[in-house]
């Protein structure tokens, strides 16, 4: 971990598009439990303003996602996977400006485009808010993959397995609106296994 990254922040805008989404997927009072279990109860009720100023460190929202993942036992995983189409689902309602994604004509692009372009526009609405955010897109190989070496899904946590859960979800409904099919997202790196960095391919598309 960098000297850089060691100060990772989350600023406004995305966290109250997580708590949004969470509360819109968990309910009220799922979300109040977590807040309270995270220590994050500063954040019950009190949702924090739609703005670029920073609001929790990377480290807390890490285990946001962790507290998340612990109330729902086996099914943590994809309660983050539907709470990350959901805060897809709110940039895509609030913050298309930030996404770059308003009156673009996608239909007229290739299928595989229309892939590269919006995790770009992911990619670029992250660095938007936060120029210590490094994420891009990786074209080079048969299949397209999105990646991140200063994922705050799963920063301080260690696991054997990937766990930005929440990430895939996202990536996936994002895929799923720029080309209106289902997509498999593989997470084959992630930095909590000790990876150099977080890595979600773009598998097939589901039938």
């Amino acid at each position: 971990m960098t000297e850089r990254n060691a100060s990772m922040m989350v600023v406004n805008t995305l966290v109250r598009q997580a708590l949004t989404s969470a509360q819109e997927v968990m309910g009220e009072n799922g979300l109040n439990a977590v807040l309270h279990t995270s220590g994050l109860e500063r954040f019950v009720g009190n949702f924090p303003p739609d703005n670029l100023e920073p609001a929790i460190s990377a480290l807390e929202y890490g285990k946001l996602n962790e507290a998340i993942e612990a109330f729902y036992g086996r099914g943590g995983r994809g309660m983050l996977r539907r709470i990350g189409k959901a805060s897809f689902q709110y940039g895509v309602r609030e913050q298309a400006a930030l996404l770059g994604i308003a009156g673009v004509a996608l239909k007229l692009l290739p299928e595989r485009q229309r892939i590269k372009f919006i995790l770009n526009s992911m990619a670029g609405a992250l660095k938007k808010t936060n120029p210590q955010v490094e994420a891009w897109v990786d074209d080079s190989g048969e299949r397209i993959a999105y990646m991140e070496s200063t994922c705050a899904v799963c920063y301080g946590r260690h696991s054997t397995d990937a766990i930005c859960h929440l990430y895939a979800g996202s990536i996936a409904e994002a895929v799923q609106w720029a080309t209106g099919k289902e997509f498999r997202i593989i997470e084959t790196h992630c930095l909590a296994k000790g990876d150099e960095y977080c890595r979600f391919e773009i598998g097939e598309a589901r039938e």
